[in-house]
Parts: C-alpha cells; sequence; structure tokens
C-alpha cells in the first residue's frame, strides 16, 4: 500500500513523514484552504524532501498561467487536479508544465454508481492522468472534508490505479489492505491542527498499512 502524506505546512511534520517513510508529500496550492501554502513556504518544505519521496502539487481551478508560475518556481513532481477540471482541462494544464498528474474525483453515493465512476476514471485515463483520486463529495469543499464516501463504489476494474482519500486514519485504515487500491491519501487524519500534524498518528497510520 503507497501512502501519501497531505497538507503539510510545518518543516518538522515534513521530517517525520520521509522518516516514517511516507511514499509522497503533498502540498495544498488553493488559498481557502486552511492548509494551504505559500510559493516560499513550499520552497522551504520541498528542500527537506529528498529523492524518491515525490512531491505533489495539489491545485484547484487553477489558470495555466498561475501553475506555469508554480512549476517555474517549485520543484514539485506530480500535479493533484482536486476542482472541475474536465479530462481535457488537465491534459492541457499538464503538458504546459511537462508534469505527470492524477484527478480527484468527488464521489456521490446518492448520485454515483460502479458504471458512472469507471466512466468517469476512464476519461481521465484516456486524457493521460497516472492515477485517479477518490474523495468524499461535499457540496461546497473541494476535499479535506474528513468525511469517508461508500466504498462500495470503488471500482474493482478501474482503467487507472486507485488512491483512495476521505475519512482516513490508523483505525480504520487496515479495512483497506485487501480492496482494490493502489494507495492512500491522508490528511485530517493526522493531524491535531488543520496543516499541523501530529507524529504519533503518522506512526500509527503507517504500521497499520504495514510500513
Amino acid at each position: 500500500m503507497h501512502v501519501k502524506f497531505c497538507g503539510f505546512t510545518q518543516l518538522d511534520d515534513v521530517n517525520t513523514a520521509v522518516q516514517l517513510g511516507a511514499d509522497a508529500v503533498g502540498l495544498v496550492f488553493y488559498p481557502p484552504s486552511p492548509r494551504a501554502v505559500t510559493v516560499s513556504q513550499a520552497k522551504a518544505l520541498v528542500k527537506r524532501i529528498p529523492a524518491f519521496v515525490s512531491v505533489v502539487a495539489l491545485v484547484v481551478n487553477m489558470a495555466d498561467n498561475e501553475l506555469v508560475e508554480l512549476a517555474h518556481q517549485v520543484p514539485f513532481d506530480i500535479i493533484q487536479f482536486h476542482g472541475d477540471e474536465t479530462p481535457e482541462q488537465c491534459q492541457q494544464l499538464a503538458y504546459a508544465v511537462n508534469k505527470r498528474w492524477m484527478k480527484a474525483l468527488r464521489i456521490n453515493a446518492e448520485t454515483d454508481t460502479l458504471e458512472s465512476v469507471n466512466n468517469r476514471i476512464d476519461r481521465f485515463a484516456a486524457a493521460g492522468a497516472s492515477s485517479i483520486l477518490l474523495d468524499a463529495y461535499h457540496p461546497h469543499k473541494y476535499g479535506g472534508t474528513g468525511a469517508r464516501f461508500d466504498w462500495s463504489l470503488i471500482p474493482k476494474d478501474s482503467s487507472l490505479p486507485i488512491i483512495l482519500a476521505g475519512g482516513l486514519n490508523a483505525d480504520n485504515v487496515a479495512d483497506l489492505l485487501d480492496m482494490p487500491i493502489y494507495g492512500v491519501d491522508v490528511s485530517g487524519g493526522i493531524e491535531y491542527d488543520k496543516g499541523k500534524k501530529d507524529a504519533a498518528k503518522m506512526r500509527a497510520f503507517m504500521k497499520a498499512v504495514g510500513k
């Protein structure tokens, strides 16, 4: 199970995540988020992330010129599109900065079915996504809600590797070990406050996934 810890704002937290063996570190470039970082903050954090640990830039409906400027200033590895971006927009934006990318899909148990989820994934796969991230739907928030969605809507035959997010913590992540997913993405479940990680919770989470 691959693990991404997301929403870092503190250097000590990044160091702890790396020491614990996190596969990826996520930085949020969405100003309304309580976990958002500035370019200068991001530069300082990325300096502490060694090779073989991926840096993921989470963006929400970011304009192409803003993304190009961000890529020029912050050395990230992967874009995580977490807004309303279409497959075509993701493809165009990622091409502009020559980065690999994944798309977050917010899953709504009231309107989504396995077929609709698979169809949405297929569209992003055709546009060149490297993975898909499934998160809980909220009408006014682009993730970071701490809520779970109905895990029965996780496809078993996805055309892209699935990363699961939404309401994960050390107590429930072990339930995912037999599910058809590539990795997990956690933020609130390893925090004591927004953007501030709890070392004990991070350690317990990694232990729960067998890291």
